[in-house]
């Protein structure tokens, strides 16, 4: 019998603590061990010329001291500078005895390991490993690269190491570990064996290439970065068939309310719009549940499209409703949805967590026993005390915002008896293809990939907070034209009190500056109607200019804004930011966004800000987006358990999809039992998914 499968407690020196906090990096079995893989690898193996070493890399160097002295700035330091003939390094101690001050004097030879930072003049490292050289003394260098592994408070580096090659010892000791890509696969994909790349990463021998293993290029890593994106692949695969066997209610309608509103809206549906809403037509009308992702870029006309979803479900009996991340979108999609809805003598209610008892208790009366035709929404949603009548059709407004176990509830909320909700997820945040497979295969995919004729690309500048003054004459000359202007606030602190003050501060001074113009404010901790006036006024164009927070950031619609200025803009985004700025642009003026930036600005900033300046394509943005965040942080997947990658990195290893979902589908086909061993393999508590 293999040890693979016992429990880590089955290994020498694993008692209770040790296993609590192994648990918490996912190793419950011995098996799991082998599959927690290297973060990154320590180059032990030789001596760096100083000369030759870039910032961010961890090298083992040797040099004589040329300096040292004890500094007091902030903080009393050890400051020692080394040279090797090629360049000289300073080490930088803050921490050190009187012995090892006396030690590391002028002249001594000394070999160090540490990481490489870009000083404002020199290389430095700060409290490097280090061991004095007599003249005798050789380095003592490894055969191999030494593997980091990710680790947890209480669990050291050494202990990970030791239960590792344990591990290890149990595959060479016992009948090895089960291959679960099948051979047909291996040999298409030319993937090496599981175990050789298992025993290669864990203690990659000195003929191994350092470059390749660094890079994250070498065969091995390949072979496991493939396997890991398989297992995801297939959980979402297999999480979709799942849906498709839970029973949904096939809707039957005509499009008769839509048509109505079409004939009542002065314009037209694109193309895009228009093939959408068939692909919804078509999911409303099958037995299971609808779980449908529409994507779409700032101003492609979402809303209306979920407009039609909902009008479908509602002609056909049921009620629908809509849940939006924030207090202000869920306002201004009640504000449209009433307009549209009205007429048609269909009743739209709200639900929030700050409204008070008496219209909350109307609207629950008026949910539960169905008089709402759509309910919508934030995650007020999700309280107890809401039951819905007749639920089909779940809208869910920028997905990302919500983690997987709010989706869950809400979906478990409109069950009735067997029978699960229709579900429509709508997202402004592109996502490239190939990566919208993979991150959502559970899921059909629609994209809305056309704007409406007449919106006007958006200008885009990136200017130094230094030059304020031009910016408010130019908002003076802006609306002496008779346009509009938002002027954004943010604030490098997560506080929203911290915000308001900063927004209140802002309106004061442009209030002083421009004292001919009507100058709003809005902020998150306004009440309701508070913030509902002031957006009604400044769509009246009662109000010139616009000071407020980034609650105004998704699905606010004033066609007669055609500046923005956005402040800070190095501390958002660029999702967010893009999103702003699709605030203006939306009438007939040609529009222009302001970034304002405060010096200096690191280079990820500078992305940011050269990324918006030179496109308007939100599916350029995105995918710049992720190369900078990552999709953890993109896809809001940080919280959420979802996409916890252990070797795979989506953005790096994009090149692989394709071949793997090919894989995926040829695993299914011809040898689904290998399906749910690889998926468990990977993922963590799959099962906690499963019904989202």
């Amino acid at each position: 019998m293999s040890l693979l499968n016992d429990p880590v407690t089955t290994l020498k020196g694993v008692g209770p603590k040790m296993a609590e906090n192994l648990s918490k990096i996912g190793i419950e079995k011995v098996q799991d061990l082998l599959f927690h893989l290297p973060l990154r690898y320590q180059d032990r193996t030789r001596i760096y010329p100083i000369g030759s070493t870039q910032h961010g890399q961890e090298v083992m160097i040797q040099g004589e001291v040329e300096h040292s002295e004890i500094v007091y700035r902030r903080r009393r330091m050890m400051i020692c500078t080394i040279s090797d003939g090629t360049g000289s390094i300073t080490l930088r101690f803050f921490h050190f005895s009187n012995s090892q001050q006396q030690a590391l004097s002028r002249g001594t030879k000394i070999s160090c390991f540490g990481e490489v930072r870009l000083g404002t003049n020199t290389r430095e490292m700060v409290h490097p490993e280090y061991k004095i050289l007599k003249s005798d003394n050789i380095i003592t260098l490894t055969e191999a690269l030494t593997p980091i592994y990710p680790t947890t408070k209480g669990l050291q580096q050494r202990s990970l190491l030791r239960l590792v090659g344990e591990a290890i010892a149990a595959i060479n000791n016992t009948e090895g570990l089960t291959d679960l890509i099948p051979d047909q696969v291996s040999q298409q994909y030319q993937l090496s064996s599981l175990q050789q790349a298992l025993l290669i990463l864990h203690q990659p021998s000195s003929e191994l290439s350092v470059v390749q293993l660094l890079e994250r290029t070498h065969p091995s890593q390949q072979r496991l970065i493939f396997e890991e994106l398989l297992a995801h692949h297939l959980s979402l695969r297999k999480l979709r068939e799942q849906q498709k066997q839970a029973a949904g209610i096939p809707l039957n309608f005509s499009n008769e309310y839509f048509s109505k509103l079409m004939n009542a809206l002065p314009f037209e549906l694109t193309n895009a719009q228009q093939k959408v809403i068939k692909e919804i037509d078509f999911d409303l009308k099958q037995a299971w549940p609808m779980s449908r992702l529409v994507q779409g870029d700032v101003g492609s006309g979402k809303t209306l499209v979920a407009a039609a979803a909902a009008l479908s479900a509602i002609e056909a009996g049921y009620q629908v409703v809509l849940m939006a991340p924030t207090e202000i979108l869920a306002e201004q999609h009640t504000k449209s949805f009433s307009e549209w809805f009205e007429p048609l003598n269909l009743k739209v209610t709200m639900l929030s967590g700050k409204q008070k008892a008496a219209p909350k208790r109307e609207a629950l009366e008026n949910i539960s026993t169905g008089s709402s035709h759509l309910i919508i929404g934030t995650h007020a949603l999700f309280q107890n005390d809401v039951h819905f009548q007749k639920l089909g059709l779940i809208i869910i407004d920028e997905q990302h915002r919500f983690g997987v176990h709010q989706r869950l509830a809400l979906r478990e909320k409109g069950k009735q008896a067997d029978f699960y909700p229709h579900q429509l997820v709508m997202t402004a945040t592109p996502i490239p293809r190939t990566l919208a497979m993979t991150t959502y295969a559970d899921m059909d995919y629609s994209v809305i990939d056309e704007l409406p004729p007449g919106r006007t690309p958006v200008k885009t500048v990136v200017i130094s907070n230094t030059r304020r003054p031009e910016i408010v004459e130019r908002i003076n000359s802006v609306c002496e034209d008779g346009a509009q202007v938002y002027w954004v606030c943010t604030l490098i602190e997560e506080s929203e009190a911290l915000q308001c003050q900063n927004a209140e501060e802002t309106w004061e001074l442009l209030k002083e500056a421009l004292p001919d113009l009507n100058i709003g404010l809005i902020h998150g901790r306004m009440k309701s109607d508070e913030k509902e006036q002031i957006m009604a006024e400044f769509k009246a164009e009662k109000i010139n200019l616009l000071v407020a927070t980034t609650v105004i950031e998704v699905g606010v619609d004033v066609p007669n804004a055609s500046l923005m200025i956005i402040e800070n803009a190095e501390r958002l985004g660029l999702a967010q930011l893009h999103q702003l700025r699709g605030r203006v642009g939306r009438g007939s003026r040609s529009s222009s966004c302001v970034l304002m930036y405060q010096s200096p600005l690191s280079q990820n900033g500078k992305r940011r800000l050269e990324a918006l300046r030179n496109s308007n394509d939100g599916f350029e943005i995105a995918k710049i987006d992720l190369e900078i965040r990552g999709p953890g942080e993109v896809f809001g997947t940080r919280q959420t358990g979802e996409l916890q990658f252990r070797i795979a990195d989506l953005m790096e290893d994009q090149h692989l999809l394709p071949n793997v979902q090919q894989a995926a589908q040829m695993i299914l086909e011809q040898y689904p039992d290998n399906v749910e061993p690889l998926i468990n393999r990977w993922i963590k508590h799959a099962d906690d998914y499963a019904a989202v």
